[in-house]
């Protein structure tokens, strides 16, 4: 039984319960089968990306000239000249909305974006507790339980780094009461959020065998562990509500598939591909985003790869907004959501791949003005989570089309209002999931997957 525990396989916490999969009934069309989530924490300011203003004054107008894209009518700014070219492959909601109370603070408005609920304790400004196995699910760790994936891959990655707001890291980005076997598989290279190279220095040392472990041993080995639970049928009816041997079979054949670890590898695509999607973190890890599904991952979160309130390449720019965006996040965004998108569509993947692309909420239309307690410079602007603008594409939904419309400064939605949970109950109907599919919380007690409705309108 030691020999058997040699294997040096540290997948027990994640696969270990997976097998228990609630009926999903008929809650939607199912044409998704994976989905990347291009989580753009900070909050980037939807006045200076997909939704610029004329005839507005100077404290509201975005200082980027517009530019017309492949849809007649529809302008973003010049920071996004690729997605320009690429919209008529997806939707942009402009009409996203916290209501009736915005959440200003980064932490919660990040923890109801990925769970579709509220914290408890909520803030204008600040932080709250960190991740609690009291917390609601994020959507992936509900998504993976409910469609368990048949491939020998990992069925959810979180990568480059965790959300994070100041000292509280991870909240909203776990499992919670459902448990750590529905937790995400974190893909944080080493190397500090301004290192452009940290996808070339990935480490899968869980994914790799020793180099003297051939995998005829490794096999070899499974059979002398079945051997054992052959001779041993008091511990086997001890455990057998654990389902071992099908947990154990599933991280075996994960490990000697070798299919993780060719999918992590990006030295494997052209130096043209890897271009195209921006040689820094982000660029890189919508790459690796689409490798992952193309193996079998049912769920990749590609989390902004800079904390969200911080300075530099984060979207939090209550300072230096025309430096940062025009010469840091701009230009990454574009190149590496605009690649992933229309690789993904090359290749024939988007047809059954959702991609969501959202931070946490907008940015003020007044520069200059506190809306959350925080310092602004006269170009800055401050949280704003009462219209903001989101993009969605794939697994059937609309090309070239612009849902919901914001008012004459981008205050508030015209038309259409989107909330973050109803975003959710989309994504979950994509998969054909029933948005209120009931899971049962830490006290066994009954809860929806989301307290909203599908936004069908989405949908071709």
């Amino acid at each position: 039984m030691g020999g058997s525990g040699m294997l040096g396989l540290t997948l027990g916490s994640m696969l270990q319960l997976q097998a228990e999969a609630k009926s999903t009934g008929a809650g939607g069309w199912g044409r998704a089968k994976s989905v990347i989530m291009v989580y753009l924490q900070g909050g980037p300011s939807h006045i200076d990306l997909w939704d610029p203003k004329e005839n507005v004054p100077d404290n509201v107008k975005s200082g980027f000239a517009s530019i017309p894209t492949r849809i007649p009518g529809v302008q973003f700014t010049e920071l996004l000249p690729k997605l320009a070219q690429v919209n008529d492959k997806f939707t942009t909601i402009r009409s996203l909305a916290y209501t009736p109370y915005g959440l200003f603070n980064h932490t919660a408005a990040i923890y109801q974006m990925m769970t579709g609920y509220t914290t408890d304790k909520v803030s204008p400004s600040g932080q709250l507790e960190p991740p609690s196995p009291k917390d609601f699910p994020n959507f992936g760790s509900n998504l993976v339980r409910l469609l368990p994936t048949s491939e020998p891959m990992l069925p959810f990655v979180m990568l480059p780094r965790p959300l994070q707001e100041s000292n509280v890291v991870g909240k909203g980005g776990t499992a919670g009461f459902l448990g750590k076997a529905y937790d995400p598989y974190t893909l944080y290279p080493p190397g500090d959020d301004m290192d452009m190279n940290k996808m070339d220095k990935i480490q899968v040392s869980d994914r790799v065998m020793r180099p003297d472990m051939l995998v005829v041993r490794l096999l070899r080995r499974a059979r002398l562990g079945e051997a054992f639970n052959d001779a041993m049928p008091v511990v086997e009816k001890a455990v057998k509500s654990y389902n071992l041997n099908e947990h154990y079979d599933r991280a075996l054949s994960l490990i000697a598939s070798g299919r993780a670890r060719e999918a992590f590898n990006l030295k494997q695509e052209s130096d043209a591909t890897r271009d195209a999607y921006g040689r820094n973190t982000f660029g890189q890890s919508c790459l690796l985003a689409r490798r992952l599904v193309e193996a079998g991952t049912r769920v990749v979160e590609v989390i902004w790869p800079k904390v969200a309130n911080s300075n530099n390449h984060s979207w939090d720019v209550h300072k230096g907004l025309p430096s940062r965006m025009k010469n840091q996040s701009g230009p990454m965004l574009d190149a590496g959501l605009s690649g992933l998108i229309a690789d993904l569509d090359d290749r024939g993947l988007l047809d059954e791949t959702l991609v969501v692309a959202v931070g946490e909420f907008g940015r003020s239309p007044q520069k200059g003005v506190s809306t959350s307690g925080n310092g602004n410079d006269a170009e800055g602007r401050d949280h704003w989570p009462y219209c903001y603008t989101g993009v969605i594409a794939g697994a059937g939904i609309k090309r070239g089309h612009v849902h919901g419309q914001s008012d004459k400064t981008a205050s508030a939605p015209l038309e259409d209002p989107v909330h973050p949970a109803e975003l959710l109950a989309t994504i979950y109907h994509a998969f054909g999931i029933d948005p209120e599919t009931l899971v049962y919380n830490h006290l066994n007690q009954p809860r929806e997957l989301v307290k909203a409705k599908a936004v069908t309108k989405l949908f071709a």
